[in-house]
């Protein structure tokens, strides 16, 4: 037989990947994990008439020839799937967007970069003109929304944005897609978060305000995800962490959410042995100490990969600079020639102010163009240091309302980074 699969703990995204295929393999046995989110569930517990799914134990893993698996790329993620990892003859089939390659080898995958992975599912049922009902189209739209947030993540694409307009087309209906995406949070979820709230605390970590909270939890409680979102916003922190221990089983959940693109959550929870995206994303760890796993998470945002690139790498050098007795019309000609728009103003070698185009725009008469930079430049001076980041840069830039920042150590200029540079820097512009 062959059979469809994903990770525990199923999410729409999940669901409708396994359904999308099962489009494309008719005869597969669509299996899904023991653990499926809530929201999930209920959406199954109305519309099992019209998705069937299988349990891992009703299958006969031996007797398995074909695995199709999505939106997950490792074994250990799978439920009850470790047998087939080493059986003879089994072909795998694999659809992820998740940017880490995994220990699934497949003989054929689609692997991408994506916002959700019901794109890719989507991208093949239109090559092959399969019909999509409106149940499987708000099926797949609730994926889609889902792992995207509406299309609002920072990972979300274009090709994400066309098949949700595709689905719509074919009638998917957003009234039940809003219906099951909105968590349940009750009597549990709020005693919890006000213990959260109550051992609150900040951090810095390379610029950002981070806050980690370590929670004790009695038995099974849902939607913990909404929880630490909900966290995050009410201390307007740019990530926030939920480390929950469990009082049987000695299990650790970490929950983590982020609103700041240069922290990736997916990235940070991949180094947990979980997953997720750069907004999003959850690990499960077994006997270990909440103190220690509270410490593995600070140690992998600090070691977080887009965290470690500095103004140090961005920056320009050498410096082009003017003397403050330098005359305007000197110094615009210096403007000109290099294609600066702004250059710092040094005197006996040490920063005295910046002048740019903008403070040539005070000159209204010809015979000003003589006077000294230093009568018109700007002598409010912010610098940065070499080991901050962009998002450091990018927030003095926007808080002062300058175009570049002086790069400082030991009081001597070593570089400059503008705004074209952090602007390069975020929307993934940077030279090979």
């Amino acid at each position: 037989m062959d059979i469809i699969t994903t990770h525990k703990n199923t999410d729409f995204d999940a669901l409708a990947s396994v359904m999308a295929a099962n489009l494309l393999f008719p005869d597969a046995a669509p299996v899904l994990p023991k653990q499926i989110n809530p929201n999930v569930k209920a959406f199954l517990s109305i519309h099992k008439e019209i998705f069937k799914t299988y349990t891992p134990g009703q299958i006969d893993l031996e007797h398995v020839n074909k695995l199709i698996v999505v939106d997950v790329n490792r074994w250990e993620r799978l439920d009850s799937m470790k047998a087939l990892q080493k059986l003879p003859g089994l072909e795998t089939y694999l659809w992820d967007h998740h940017p880490d390659k995994g220990n699934i080898q497949a003989k054929w995958a689609c692997n991408e970069d994506m916002g959700a992975t019901i794109t890719l599912l989507i991208r093949q049922l239109k090559e092959k003109n399969e019909t999509i009902t409106p149940f499987q189209a708000t099926l797949f739209l609730a994926g889609l929304y889902e792992d995207t947030g509406n299309l609002t993540f920072s990972s979300t694409t274009a090709e994400d944005a066309y098949a949700a307009g595709f689905l719509l087309e074919r009638k998917a209906d957003l009234h039940i897609v809003s219906s099951f995406l909105r968590p349940a949070y009750g009597e549990k979820q709020k005693d919890i978060l006000f213990k959260m709230l109550q051992k609150a605390d900040r951090s810095k970590v390379e610029g950002h305000t981070v806050s980690l909270s370590q929670i004790d939890i009695s038995g099974h409680v849902e939607n913990l995800a909404v929880v630490v979102q909900m966290y995050r916003e009410i201390l307007n922190v740019d990530a926030a962490f939920g480390i929950f221990t469990t009082n049987h089983g000695g299990k650790c959940i970490v929950i983590g959410r982020s609103k700041a693109d240069t922290l990736d959550i997916g990235s940070i929870m991949r180094g947990l042995g979980g997953g997720g995206h750069p907004g999003a994303g959850s690990a499960m760890l077994k006997d270990v100490n909440p103190d220690n796993v509270v410490k593995l998470v600070s140690t992998h945002m600090r070691g977080n990969q887009r965290f470690s690139v500095k103004i140090a790498d961005l920056m320009s050098f050498p410096v082009v600079t003017v003397t403050s007795d330098m005359t305007m019309e000197a110094a615009a000609m210096l403007l000109r020639e290099k294609g600066c728009t702004g250059v710092p103003v040094v005197e006996n070698g040490n920063l005295v102010g910046i002048i740019s185009r903008r403070d040539f725009r005070k000159i209204k008469k010809e015979s000003q163009l003589a006077v000294p930079v230093k009568a018109y430049m700007s002598s409010r001076i912010i610098t940065i240091g070499p080991d901050k980041n962009p998002m450091q840069a990018a927030r003095l830039m926007v808080k002062y309302d300058i175009g570049r920042l002086p790069v400082i150590r030991k009081n001597r200029i070593i570089g400059i980074i503008t705004r074209s540079d952090t602007m390069n820097y975020f929307y993934d512009q940077l030279p090979d």
